[in-house]
């Protein structure tokens, strides 16, 4: 399921993907693919902070997840970028949120975030292009 709802995602249909994706969530709460998928989704949706915050769930499900690890720190920085208040994140996640406090993972550098313009793909979103 999860990977029709991948491909669903790719071809940017993205209410079709959202909905296998929180059916994967509701059958296992646990699943932080799932939940990954469900911030993609609200991401090419423009909901950022919605986005987030699955994306800090995610992360809280599964610490060693490296797309939620790298999504919750772009979407913070993003969201501090605009000078917007970061929601309220899962209690155990607190360093994932916090866009100041590097991660163990080498990484090449972000290019700073740029203003939200419609028509752009989530994955360019997440890069700052």
């Amino acid at each position: 399921m999860l990977l029709q709802a991948d491909r669903l995602l790719t071809v940017d249909m993205v209410d079709q993907a959202d909905a296998i994706y929180r059916r994967v969530a509701e059958q296992d709460p646990r699943n932080a693919i799932a939940v990954v998928g469900m911030a993609r989704c609200a991401l090419a949706r423009g909901e950022d902070q919605e986005a987030y915050l699955l994306a800090a769930r995610a992360l809280d499900i599964d610490p060693e997840n490296d797309m939620a690890r790298r999504m919750t720190a772009r979407m913070a920085e993003v969201l501090t970028y605009r000078g917007e208040t970061l929601p309220e994140a899962p209690a155990s996640a607190p360093a994932a949120v916090d866009p100041t406090v590097s991660t163990p993972v080498a990484e090449p550098a972000l290019a700073p975030a740029a203003p939200v313009t419609a028509g752009r793909s989530w994955i360019d979103r997440i890069r700052g292009r």
